[in-house]
């Protein structure tokens, strides 16, 4: 059998061997190639090259533990898509070693362990370490750090637990000269307000605000802002309440320094007819609170030598121990609707807040038929102060807890908040405050774990008006990186947290904007030392 080919390649022939000329013809369709297509195709595949040069160049720079190109990316990806895996430059024994858990009693007594990088990079080079011996020493040395930055951060916890509930010997001195001056001095006794003032605290035409406090200096800090900033301090009114204690230091010290034209009442809780009839719920709750505190924390040294718990737990739990948080101050706020019957709305403010403008337009707020008007604390510029939710405060891995609220509703803040009392009495906040109070106190403190402001989350729920967050700047106590610029341009300041302004744990760019309203002059303040 023959085969022709013609020259234009249209026909195909075929013969049989047999010499019969029989033959099979093919026709075969004509190929045109333009010589346009085929400078468009050179061009593509030379742009295509360049393309790939660069990329391999890139990826070549960029080093094998970055992705930043598609070379890159297709190298890392491709393995993967196919079924295989990229192998590890880490031997395999090395994560095995690494990932076993090293009891702390093993290092207890060791002198051979390194104790800095510096050490360990020596011991390297001066000796001869396979991969096991190496991830071994490393392992020691690591949780031997471990163990010191964990034991370091604790002591730290506790000095600021021990700074901030002790009492300053400035601040104990001027309560101690203030209570003398007022057993031997007549003016330090007299009447607040004058006899001529007092129908102003019953009347609602003027700005009524609430104070409870038993630290006489962070009171007349608060008392010297809002008057000095007020518009009208005339037709402010400003109610300060303490406890039997320090009520002879408080009254002398605002009959020693009067705020006219500003009108100031000082009353102990024992004044109050309310409060000294028959059993108040506040009360026995805190006594009940404080004994199963003392069960179940064992005081401060038992929370230090845990070792099970991590540090910021321990930090929670001695924070917990705080004399803040089991005094009647704190909790007193829940009462003022049965503590100002003849009142229709006030302000209640915290001691540790410092007022920086006139705060009578908070009375023209519309509060929407709501008792509570506060700012929230789950939106803002500082991540770390304004980011608390529900669930910051509340244990939702508690059923009572979980079934009846949201982790994620937001939550607000005590220190500035406006209390529509007319509201407030239509409603049985105070009874709900109590019931969860006890509550938690039967589930061994279970449901949250301190302060006034969980409760208060729970009994106000639903209750609350979101006011501007200019009214009220938080975590000026505990978040050191507070913008001085943003805190000056403030309504209201909050130093909450454990840096308190008169302690000297205080944030030194942040205390001049609460000392500048103490007369460094002052004979009190001059003769017990306090530092402005």
């Amino acid at each position: 059998m023959q085969l022709h080919i013609s020259p234009s390649l249209r026909h195909v022939t075929v013969l049989p061997g047999n010499g019969v000329r029989e033959f099979i013809k093919v026709k075969v369709r004509a190929r045109r190639v333009s010589y346009r297509m085929l400078f468009y195709s050179l061009l593509f595949f030379t742009f295509l090259l360049r393309f790939v040069f660069l990329l391999s160049t890139a990826d070549t720079i960029d080093a094998e533990t970055k992705c930043s190109t598609l070379g890159c990316l297709g190298k890392r990806l491709g393995p993967r898509i196919l079924g295989r895996r990229l192998d590890s430059a880490v031997p395999e024994v090395m994560y095995q070693v690494l990932e076993q858990p090293l009891d702390n009693d093993e290092l207890k007594g060791r002198d051979d362990i390194p104790q800095t990088l510096e050490e360990f990079m020596d011991e390297v080079k001066n000796s001869i370490f396979d991969a096991k011996a190496f991830a071994l020493k490393l392992r020691e040395m690591v949780t031997l750090l471990e163990q010191r930055t964990r034991n370091a951060k604790i002591q730290e916890y506790l000095y600021r637990h021990v700074a901030s509930s002790s009492i300053p010997k400035q601040l104990l001195c001027l309560a101690l000269r203030l209570a003398h001056e007022h057993s031997t001095n007549a003016a330090a006794r007299r009447q607040l307000p004058l006899p001529e003032l007092v129908p102003a605290l019953v009347d609602n035409s003027y700005f009524h605000f609430v104070l409870a406090s038993d630290n006489v200096l962070a009171a007349s800090v608060v008392a010297n802002s809002l008057f000095q900033n007020a518009l009208r301090p005339e037709k402010f009114v400003l109610h300060i309440i303490t406890d039997r204690k320090t009520y002879s230091p408080m009254q002398a010290w605002f009959s020693l320094h009067p705020l006219s034209p500003a009108i100031i009442e000082v009353k102990a809780l024992h004044h109050f007819d309310w409060f000294a009839k028959g059993k108040v719920p506040v009360l026995e709750a805190m006594e009940k609170d404080l004994r199963v505190r003392s069960r179940f924390r064992g005081g401060s040294s038992a929370i230090v030598e845990s070792n099970t718990d991590k540090p910021h737990i321990i930090a929670a739990k001695l924070q917990t121990l705080g004399p803040k948080y089991n005094s009647v101050m704190n909790h007193i706020r829940i009462h003022l609707p049965e503590l100002f019957p003849s009142l229709n709305k006030v302000v209640f403010l915290d001691d540790d807040i410092v007022v920086q403008t006139d705060l009578s337009p908070l009375w023209d707020i519309d509060m929407n038929g709501k008792v509570n008007g506060a700012v929230e604390t789950c939106r803002g510029q500082d991540k770390f102060v304004m980011s608390k939710r529900l669930k910051n405060y509340l244990n939702f891995s508690h059923p009572l807890i979980a079934k009846n609220f949201n982790p994620n509703e937001c939550a607000w803040a005590y220190g500035m908040n406006i209390f529509d009392l007319e509201a407030w009495r239509k409603t049985n906040i105070s009874i709900t405050y109590h019931h969860w109070v006890e509550e938690n106190l039967k589930s061994g403190l279970s449901l949250w774990q301190l302060g006034t402001l969980p409760p208060g989350l729970i009994a106000f729920h639903g209750h609350v008006h979101v006011i501007d967050p200019f009214w009220h700047m938080l975590g000026l106590g505990y978040q050191e990186n507070t913008s001085l610029a943003d805190a000056e341009t403030a309504g209201v300041i909050h130093f909450n947290g454990r840096a308190k302004p008169w302690l000297d744990i205080a944030f030194p760019q942040l205390r001049p904007l609460w000392a500048k309203y103490i007369n460094s002059s002052d004979k009190f303040i001059t003769g017990c030392h306090i530092r402005t």
